[in-house]
This record gives C-alpha cells, sequence and structure tokens, in this order.
C-alpha cells in the first residue's frame, strides 16, 4: 500500500478532530451531573415541588459558573453550544411542524374582501385541500379560474388594491397577476419563518431548531429539551396582533339603554321557560352552565343578558363583567346582526373585547367596549413597537416595557393625550384579549413611545410577550398540523436503553471477530472502535442530531461494516489457500475485495440517501447516522486495518493466520449445487409471498400508524398494572369510536391512538384533548399527579404522558406518499446502478426481484403477526424506514454474490451454471458470518433497545434473514433463468 504516511497522519489528525469534538460532550456532562448532585444535596425529597425545586437550583448553578474556564480553552456556555445535539426521543421536548395560512395571507393581500366570487374559491380551495396533494395556492387559483366569470385578479375589489398598487392593476390579466401573488406568499412565508426564529432564539433552549419544508408553507421547529410545552405551543402558534384601542367610559348611558333594548330582542330568540326557584348556588351553577352549552334556541334565562352580564368594578375602565363560563354565550348574542342594529349612533362601532385571565383560577373577567371604526381598526398598530423588554415595576411586579418609533411615539401621544381629557382607559390588546387598560394622568399625552404593559405576569410571560412583539406579528396564522411531545423520563431511559444495547452489540462483536479471525479479528476490532470514534466525531461536528433511531444506526452500522473486513479477511484465506505468501495475498486479498466492498456499501448508500431525503426527524438522524458509517467504516477497514496488518507482518518472524483453530477449514471446499435446488426455492416463496399477500389483502391487512392515517397518540404510564380493554371502553365514550387502547412494553404502559377531532387545528383543540384524557386516567393515576404533571410524565415518578404524536390527515398523505415514492426510488435507483456495474439487466432483473421478494415477506409477516406480537407493529415512519435499510441490506448481499460470479466467470466462463454455484460457494462464508454477525446486533438493540424500536427492530430481523436467503435462492437463480439458452449452455464462454 502507498502513501502510509500520509495515511497515518490523515487517521491521526481526523481521530484528534473527533476527540476534540467530542471533549465538549464530556465537559458538558461532567459539569450537569456536578449541578445534579448540588441540587440534590440543597433540597430535599420531602419538598414540595421537589422536581421543580431541584430544577431551579441547577439551572442557578449552571448560570453561575457558565463563563469559568474549564481546561484552559472553553467554558460551559461555549461547550453547550458545541456538545453533541441529542434528539427529542433522548432529551425530551417538542417537534412540531406549523403550517402558515396561505390562505390568511391570500385575504390580507386582498385587503379582507368582501367579493363573492375571492371568498367562494378560498371556500372552494379549502374543500379541495383536504383531498388534494397540490399547494393551496393552486387550488385557490383553480377554483378561481371555474367560477371566475367576469371577474379578474386584477379587480380594484380583490388584489388591485392600495396595498399592490405599485405591482398590480386593473389591466392586467390573470396569468400577469398569478406570478406576483406567488412571489407575495413566498415572502410571507419567509417573514413567517424569520419571526418564528427570533421568537425561538428567545425561547431559552439550547440547541434549537428550524427549518423550511421546500415550498410548502410548513416550518419544522424542534425545542429539545424544552419542558413547558403549553408555553412552546402559545409561542410558536401565536399571531401576536398587538393593538392599542381607546375604551369607552362606563358612565357612557348609550350602553344602559343597548343593554336593555338588547334584553328584550333576545327574548324573541331565546327559549324562555317560566322562572323557578332558585334555592342553592349549585343549582344556579348549573342552570348558567347550561347557557354556555346549549343552543340559543335551548337557553333557559328569563334575561338572556341581564343574568350574565354585571356592571365592572368602578375606575377599571372595562364595561361589565362575566363569568368565564359564560363568555362564549354573551359572544354570540352581542355578535347577532340584530343585535348590533340596536347599537346608538354614537357607539355603533363599538368592538367588544374579553379580558386575558389572570390565573387558571380565574372565575370572572372584565369585558371592554372599545372604541372603533367603521373598518374595525385600533388606534395604533402593533407594527410601531421598536423594542420590548421584560422587567420589573416599582413593585417588583413583572411587567412588559415597550419602545415605538417615531411614528408610533406621535400616535401614542395622541391617543393618551385623548384618553386624559375624555377619562377613558388603553386598552392593550394583544391576540384579541385585553391585557391591560390604564387611564392617562399626563396632561397632554406621555411622549416618547415608551409604555408599560402590566397584570398577573409571571416571569416567563413577560419575557414570552416581550420575546413575541420584539420579533413581529406573524403575517398568518400558524397551524400546527403535527407534532411530537417527549417527557423528559422517557428521554432518560431512551438514553439508558440505547447505551446499553450500544455496549452490548459492540462487545459482542468484537469478541466474535477475535474468535473467529483470531489476532486478524483483533485488528479490525481496532478499526471498528476508531469508526465508532470517528462516527460520532462527525456528528458532532456537522452539528447533527443524535436520536435514537440513530444510535440504531450506529449500532447497526457496527454489524455491517464488519463485512468489509469479512470480505477481506476471506480473500486473503483464498490467496493463502493458493500458496501465496503472506504478504502478497494480503495485497491481492485487500484488491480483489475491494470492487465487492465498493459495490455493496454504494447501494446501502443509495438507500440511504432516499431515507435522508424522503423521511423526517428520527428517521434523518437513521439515515444520517447509517450514511456517516458506510464513509468511516470504508475508511477504517480499507486502510487502517490494512496499516495494522501490514505492520504486524512488517515485524521478524510474524505469522498471522486468518483464522482460529476451531473455525480453520470451516465452508472450505464447499460444492453446493444450488441452482439445482432452485425450484424448490420458488415454490417455497410462492408460498410465502402469497400467503402474505393474501393476508393484506384479505384478512387482517397491515395496522396504520398515525403517521399514515393522521391522529393523536399518547404513550401512558401508570403506577400499577392496567386494563387496556377497560380504559377503551372509557375512552370510546368520551371520544366517540375509533379510539385504541393497546399494552405498549409492560403491563402498566398503554398507548392510545385516537382520530377525535383529527380535522380541527388549533391549540384549544389540543388542550380539550388533553383535558378529557386527564379526567378519564385520573382515577387510575397515584394521589399527587396534577395535569401539569400528567402531561408531560411527572418526572420523580415517571407516570403520565411519555409521549405524544399528532399528526393531521392533509400531512399523513404526504408522508404516506413520500414512503411510496422512497421505496419506488429506491428500486429504481438500484436498478440502474447495477445494470451499469454489471452491464447485464439480467443481475439488475434478479436484484430487484429479491427485493421485492423481501419486502412482501416483511409486509406479510406484520400484516399476520401485527395482533399477535406483544409488541407495537404499526406501520409507520420508523416501519419505512426498516424496509428501505432491508432493500439496503439485501442488495448489499446480492451484490457481493453477483460480484463473486461476475469475476468467476470472466476467468472461466458460464459452464451451464456450474461456475455461478462455485461463486456463491465461495461467498458462503462471509455471506453467513456478516448475516449472523448483523442478526446478533439486531437482536442485541430488540431486546435492550426500548420499546418504541422494537418494531422496527423486528422488520429488519426479519429482513435480514429473508435477504441473506433471497441472494443465494431468489436473486441469482432468476438472473440465470433469464440468461438466454446460448449463454447458459456455454457457447458464449466469457464475458
Amino acid at each position: 500500500m502507498q502513501n502510509k504516511g500520509l495515511i497515518k497522519l490523515f487517521a491521526l489528525l481526523f481521530g484528534l478532530v473527533s476527540i476534540y469534538q467530542l471533549s465538549y460532550t464530556f465537559i458538558t456532562s461532567k459539569v450537569e451531573n456536578e449541578a445534579e448532585a448540588f441540587a440534590i444535596s440543597r433540597i430535599s425529597e420531602s419538598e414540595d415541588d421537589y422536581v421543580s425545586k431541584r430544577e431551579t437550583v441547577e439551572a442557578r448553578y449552571l448560570d453561575s459558573i457558565s463563563e469559568n474556564p474549564i481546561l484552559g480553552y472553553t467554558t460551559y456556555s461555549e461547550a453547550k453550544k458545541k456538545e453533541l445535539n441529542k434528539g427529542l426521543d433522548l432529551k425530551g421536548g417538542i417537534n412540531v411542524t406549523l403550517q402558515i395560512s396561505v390562505k390568511d395571507i391570500l385575504k390580507g393581500l386582498a385587503n379582507n374582501t368582501k367579493n363573492p366570487v375571492f371568498n367562494k374559491a378560498l371556500a372552494d380551495a379549502d374543500v379541495a385541500s383536504k383531498s388534494s396533494d397540490d399547494t393551496y395556492l393552486d387550488l385557490f387559483f383553480d377554483a378561481f379560474d371555474n367560477i371566475k366569470g367576469e371577474t379578474k385578479l386584477a379587480s380594484p375589489e380583490i388584489f388591485s388594491n392600495k396595498g399592490l398598487s405599485d405591482e398590480v392593476n386593473f389591466q392586467m390579466s390573470d396569468d400577469q397577476v398569478r406570478p406576483i401573488i406567488r412571489t407575495k406568499i413566498d415572502e410571507s412565508i419567509v417573514s413567517a419563518f424569520e419571526v418564528l426564529r427570533e421568537r425561538i432564539d428567545g425561547f431559552g433552549v439550547t440547541q434549537p431548531n428550524i427549518q423550511r419544508e421546500g415550498n410548502s408553507g410548513r416550518i419544522l421547529v424542534e425545542l429539545p429539551g424544552a419542558r413547558d410545552i403549553a408555553r412552546a405551543q402559545d409561542l410558536l402558534s401565536s399571531t401576536a396582533q398587538l393593538e392599542f384601542w381607546e375604551t369607552y367610559p362606563q358612565n357612557n348611558t348609550s350602553f344602559s339603554t343597548f343593554l336593555i333594548q338588547a334584553n328584550e330582542k333576545l327574548k324573541d330568540f331565546v327559549k324562555v321557560d317560566e322562572p323557578q326557584q332558585i334555592k342553592e348556588e349549585t343549582e344556579l351553577d348549573s342552570l348558567l352552565s347550561d347557557v354556555a352549552s346549549d343552543s340559543l334556541d335551548m337557553a333557559t334565562q328569563v334575561n338572556p343578558l341581564y343574568e350574565l352580564l354585571i356592571p365592572a368594578n368602578p375606575g377599571s375602565n372595562a364595561m361589565f363583567q362575566a363569568a368565564i363560563k359564560d363568555t362564549a354565550t354573551i359572544g354570540e348574542y352581542l355578535r347577532m346582526p340584530e343585535i348590533r342594529r340596536l347599537l346608538p349612533a354614537d357607539i355603533q362601532f363599538v368592538k367588544f373585547v374579553w379580558e386575558r385571565p389572570a390565573t387558571e383560577d380565574t372565575e370572572i373577567i372584565n369585558l371592554y367596549a372599545l372604541k372603533s371604526n367603521r373598518e374595525g381598526e385600533p388606534r395604533i398598530s402593533g407594527d410601531v413597537v421598536s423594542d420590548a423588554r421584560g422587567e420589573f415595576d416599582q413593585f417588583s411586579k413583572p411587567v412588559v416595557t415597550m419602545s415605538m418609533n417615531s411614528k408610533g411615539s406621535k400616535l401614542w401621544q395622541k391617543l393618551t393625550s385623548d384618553a386624559n381629557v375624555n377619562q377613558t382607559g388603553i386598552a392593550v390588546v394583544l391576540d384579541n384579549k385585553v391585557y391591560t387598560a390604564p387611564g392617562c394622568s399626563v396632561v397632554g399625552g406621555i411622549s416618547g413611545g415608551r409604555t408599560e404593559i402590566s397584570g398577573d405576569f409571571t416571569v416567563n410571560e413577560t419575557k414570552d410577550i416581550a420575546n413575541v412583539l420584539r420579533a413581529g406579528k406573524l403575517p398568518a396564522s400558524a397551524e400546527i398540523i403535527q407534532s411530537e411531545i417527549v417527557g423528559p423520563s422517557l428521554g432518560q431511559e431512551a438514553i439508558d436503553s440505547g447505551f446499553m444495547s450500544f455496549l452490548i452489540a459492540m462487545a459482542v462483536v468484537l469478541l466474535w471477530m477475535i474468535f473467529y479471525y483470531g489476532k486478524a479479528g483483533s485488528f479490525a476490532d481496532v478499526a471498528l472502535l476508531l469508526n465508532i470514534l470517528l462516527i460520532f466525531g462527525v456528528l458532532t461536528s456537522l452539528n447533527a442530531v443524535l436520536t435514537l433511531p440513530g444510535i440504531a444506526g450506529i449500532v447497526l452500522t457496527i454489524g455491517m461494516s464488519v463485512d468489509a473486513n469479512v470480505l477481506i479477511f476471506e480473500r486473503i484465506k483464498e490467496e493463502l489457500a493458493k500458496g501465496k505468501g503472506r504478504g502478497q495475498a494480503v495485497s491481492d486479498g485487500f484488491s480483489n475485495a475491494l470492487s465487492s466492498i465498493l459495490d455493496a456499501n454504494i447501494t446501502t448508500g443509495l438507500t440511504a440517501i432516499i431515507l435522508f431525503v424522503f423521511g423526517s426527524g428520527p428517521i434523518k438522524g437513521f439515515a444520517t447516522t447509517l450514511l456517516i458509517g458506510i464513509l468511516t467504516s470504508l475508511f477504517t477497514a480499507i486502510f487502517i486495518t490494512r496499516l495494522l496488518v501490514d505492520w504486524y507482518l512488517g515485524g521478524k518472524g510474524r505469522s498471522l493466520d486468518f483464522s482460529t483453530a476451531i473455525t480453520k477449514g470451516l465452508f472450505k471446499n464447499m460444492n453446493i449445487d444450488f441452482l439445482i435446488k432452485r425450484k424448490i426455492a420458488y415454490v417455497i416463496s410462492g408460498i410465502l409471498v402469497a400467503v402474505g399477500l393474501f393476508s393484506l389483502f384479505a384478512g387482517p391487512g397491515l395496522q396504520q400508524g398515525v403517521d399514515f392515517i393522521g391522529g393523536r397518540s399518547y404513550t401512558v404510564r401508570f403506577e400499577q398494572q392496567v386494563n387496556p380493554s377497560e380504559i377503551a371502553s372509557e375512552l370510546n365514550d368520551v371520544f366517540g369510536s375509533g379510539t385504541q387502547v393497546k399494552t405498549f412494553g409492560e403491563s402498566n404502559q398503554i398507548k392510545i391512538t385516537t382520530p377525535y377531532k383529527v380535522d380541527v387545528e388549533g391549540i384549544a383543540v389540543d388542550n380539550e384533548i388533553q383535558d378529557k384524557l386527564y379526567t378519564s386516567l385520573q382515577k387510575y393515576l397515584p394521589d399527587g399527579i396534577g395535569k401539569q404533571d400528567f402531561m408531560i410524565g411527572s418526572a420523580d415518578k415517571a407516570i403520565g404522558i411519555m409521549q405524544s404524536v399528532k399528526v393531521g390527515p392533509t400531512i399523513a398523505d404526504d408522508i404516506k406518499n413520500n414512503a411510496f415514492l422512497a421505496i419506488l426510488g429506491s428500486l429504481a435507483v438500484v436498478f440502474l446502478y447495477i445494470l451499469l456495474r454489471f452491464r447485464r439487466w439480467q443481475f439488475s432483473l434478479g436484484a430487484v426481484a429479491a427485493v421485492f421478494h423481501d419486502v412482501l415477506i416483511v409486509l406479510g409477516v406484520f400484516s399476520i403477526f401485527g395482533k399477535l406480537m406483544p409488541f407495537n407493529m404499526e406501520i409507520d415512519q420508523a416501519f419505512i424506514a426498516a424496509i428501505l435499510t432491508v432493500i439496503g441490506y439485501s442488495l448489499n448481499d446480492t451484490v457481493v454474490v453477483f460480484d463473486r460470479i461476475r469475476e468467476i466467470i470472466a476467468e472461466r466462463g458460464w459452464k451451464s451454471g456450474q461456475n455461478i454455484n462455485t461463486a456463491i460457494n465461495s461467498t458462503l462464508s462471509r455471506t453467513l458470518n456478516t448475516s449472523l454477525t448483523t442478526l446478533v446486533v439486531l437482536l442485541t438493540i430488540f431486546v435492550f433497545g426500548g420499546e418504541s424500536l422494537r418494531g422496527f427492530m423486528f422488520a429488519m430481523i426479519v429482513g435480514v434473514i429473508v435477504g441473506t436467503y433471497s441472494s443465494v435462492f431468489i436473486a441469482t437463480p432468476i438472473m440465470y433463468d433469464a440468461l438466454g439458452n446460448k449463454i447458459r449452455s456455454g457457447a458464449e464462454v466469457k464475458e
């Protein structure tokens, strides 16, 4: 081998850089362990809120030492930014896919027009979007074309308005307007992306990730380590519509007149029963609750408004007060056109807005009457805010302070001056909730544009409000269409199980190589250990995210990377058997194995690339580690193992055998006639595939997970064993039919899947489902587990929701389509690659037929045994990753066999299949050795890798077994049968 010195230098530098990159991870881990120990020593487990207090002490400790130098080249805060990124499944946190509403952007561009054609086109696009893969904008354009008649996109009441006057005029055709609107939509999505990035930067988690998903209007956000899930969801989906309004004074008599007339008018619309004597407060509460939940024609109040509204406290600048449970009913009353027409002329444009509840326990809130104009616009909008900060007032209460630009300062002075003169309040409204409504005692108004938002805030709330105001408002609503929330307890368990499976698999492989190849195997082990170091070093340097499937990818790489060393050592043994000297045998062995190694790894790499392109989240993590592992495995097997072998043989009197006393002679002189048994193999495979297809189409079929059908799933852990059938019955009463409950792992853990309101987006629906879930399961929980602890899995007891996943129906269709494209794409790419490498379409046909055979059998096994196995066998993204990995592995095996066939045929010709059998027999040792090693690794992950990986690993175990079989009994025979008689008879002697 030439350039040994350069390879040694490169390996040394590569290893040192990897150690340097990983040093930051070791430093942060050490410091955080010290912080945890410090907190435990200061907080007693018997204290209330033990976990929360401990986390607070840990945070303060880390903050106090964050800038202290460590080892002379870094600090904790710097190391934290450079450590190995851990995904949600290892660290806990939230992963969401946000859909920016293109509909909202279109309405904004059209200046919220009332044009019936425009709004009908939007409605039609809404309907079409539920069953189409086209973008919302294309669906809108199609719907508009179908109904437009003489109306044009450039009509003055649509896009030829004041806001777009510089780019759209009424003389333009629809074809001219479309690209302008597309550009505006894209600009708005970019704006939303930047707004969200600014908000996330201020949220306070380390290593957040935000990225756009093409031009779909979707934005992926990952917040590893985020504990306050509700806070994170509010931050991501809040539109941050900040407005400043002047309130009407309480002494405005027009409201008294309006209230009397509205109450009388409502009696015409509301069914009135005879008044009943209410003896107990609980009966009154029940009666009022009915009003909030029943439709208008079922209400029972004698005075619909009088009984719900009461005058606000004097001096509060609010007009009325009401119970929170009645706000929906009151709002419905006040929005009725018949009621709005009763407003006197001086208040006919009034806007009624409710106060933001101070706490979760608040029962009564204020209703404010805001002065509006015909267009319903506020006096000042939030776009004049230049800066915002979370601070403390003179009473040490958290507040938000704001500064305005020059335009805003002038408007603010005029508004505060008017409020002073009129003795009214200034309502600060954020997302249609009044946060505060103070008066102004400054004559002439407040100059300078500085103001303060006060209320019953927590410190985190002031930080989030300031963060949102500073970043700006979203140009459109952002709905969470997919989310995954992992509790911290499950994350730690995933780390423990992943590390355990990693160590066991590593030990098994290292021992096996020494057992089978002796001292040469120890050299392969050194190369393997360096390979692992390089994989983690590259992951860290690329800021890649390590996930649980990623750990599985690394562990799988351990098994598969052995393949290169096995190929090399088997070829060296063949050269030694020919009587060559050890030096020459080593040189020829490495050279002859190179072609097979490259072909096998390239085919596996191609499937990993497709997996990376079409996958998302953890699946990308799996593909990333697999790709990195393939590259580092090639380097260590081809160069590092060679360096070690050459170094050892270079010493005087040293001899190196590539086997042990037990394994010497195994698989030697094998002479099995595989081709003559091909018809038996065809029959066996045909039966297996037929049974699988029958089960898929006429039997139970596949159990599709929420990734493919949409819905919500929750992994819930209890203290004691629970009965999933009993819980399923109760939850079906709450969520309706279709809710499934299964044991997931241990008998005290279940997985709940429900399609309830899967078509409805918004945090309100998520909260509703969580409330119902907690209420239904509360009796199975131990005392002291409140809703907050339940929602994120109580960290001290590891009880509650350990993981939750939400997938909207639209994105579920996209995931399913991407999975289908990924499988077809991988088959097409591999067919072409094998065709180019082997130059006969028969080789491609044999390889792809074997892959189809393997995939169908894996699908059949999952269909037949899906409901019988004691672990989750749902079809989801992880299963597709397993299928693609099976494709890669099967091709890996097949290509090695094909490569040897090509080599032998080139030397000896076909000879009616005799040399094909010779080729298969010569690779049998490698095939069984690699397959056995890989299976041991997969079984290790299956047993020790955690419940969430068992279905994934089971698919791969079945795939490896079937793939090993198909490379010998399906791929090669089909290739042989597809050859012409002229070739098979030996008339065409050589390639």
